[in-house]
């Protein structure tokens, strides 16, 4: 059985630290990046709380991911919803069951409820239909008059990045995104922004579309740089995909945001410390993860309604856009 120092060793942090990140104690400041890295090994050593070996829970979740485990730890964007569905799961006393993709092909756990994060085709959500009377699903919503969901406002965010982007005088808009697909149909899914930036910027010739990841947003910016199609301002789907193409940029001495700006999605913990720190759409994923919980505890005490809850977002300027023109 995994103890306390273990999970200590493993994180590089102190015992008291790790403690403390373990007991959810709110007075303590650290990192995100820490907390995540503490809470990621303590998962992978099936640690265990006092207070959760010695207290019978009064509710089971399953948490459903459709990353696996591995692909996660990539991503920061459902690793923090994640983390904010399991801090809601603590402070509630509710009992995580969690079931990464790679644990989908076999018999689903029966729970009181289930929380799905991410994107399920039809053939999956299905198969939770049969399993679990409770759903919620995170950063989807696969049918609005039979599931709780929570997703993000893209449409106004992608709104406020466009409409700022054109008080700076920007003609010429270009967006760097990703492809998504099914897991069992291997069907492309529809990104909702690049939906939204369809909708606002109607010249679409300088959409670029490649993998959620920083090697695929470098060698996007590195083609159109290579085939002199670079224009003034690009909103770019991930910060991830933006850390690339700011590389891109930088190798080929294109100065940011003299040359090009910048306006990327997710405002990850290093998106503060690029050079020049990136301007970006905050998206309050722990926040969807509470939520989540929240919802589905509802659901399970008798609310019969379906509802969605669509979070706002932030839009955060740093220095990969020029300054506001005063009014």
């Amino acid at each position: 059985m995994s103890t306390l120092k273990d999970i200590a060793l493993k994180s590089n942090v102190s015992i008291s630290t790790a403690s403390r990140i373990l007991s959810n104690d709110k007075t303590l400041s650290v990192a995100d990046q820490t907390r995540s890295k503490v809470l990621r090994v303590a998962d992978e050593l099936d640690y265990q709380t006092k207070k959760n070996k010695q207290t019978k829970t009064k509710l089971t979740v399953a948490l459903i991911h459709w990353y696996t485990r591995a692909k996660e730890l990539e991503d920061n964007y459902y690793l923090s919803i994640r983390l904010g569905v399991e801090k809601a799961a603590h402070e509630q006393g509710i009992e995580l069951i969690k079931i990464f993709h790679d644990s989908l092909s076999q018999s689903l756990i029966p729970a009181d409820g289930a929380i799905a994060i991410g994107k399920f085709d039809h053939e999956e959500v299905s198969k939770f239909k049969k399993i679990y009377k409770h759903i919620v699903f995170v950063d989807s919503s696969p049918d609005v008059n039979t599931f709780d969901s929570v997703t993000i406002d893209f449409e106004q965010a992608f709104k406020e990045a466009i409409d700022f982007l054109r008080s700076q005088h920007i003609n010429k808009i270009g967006y760097i995104g990703g492809r998504e697909f099914t897991h069992t149909l291997k069907q492309p899914i529809g990104d909702r922004r690049e939906k939204f930036f369809r909708s606002y910027v109607k010249e679409h010739e300088h959409i670029h579309i490649g993998e959620f990841n920083i090697a695929s947003g470098y060698e996007l910016m590195k083609n159109i740089i290579a085939k002199d199609k670079l224009v003034e301002a690009y909103i770019i789907a991930s910060d991830n995909m933006a850390i690339g193409a700011l590389r891109a940029l930088y190798e080929a001495n294109i100065k940011v945001p003299d040359d090009v700006s910048i306006i990327s999605v997710n405002d990850i913990e290093q998106s503060a410390y690029t050079i020049p720190p990136l301007s970006t759409i905050k998206i309050y994923k722990e926040h969807m993860g509470e939520v989540a919980i929240n919802l589905l505890i509802e659901k399970i005490n008798g609310r019969e309604i379906a509802q969605k809850v669509i979070i706002p977002t932030k839009l955060i300027l740093r220095k990969t856009t020029k300054e506001a023109n005063p009014c």
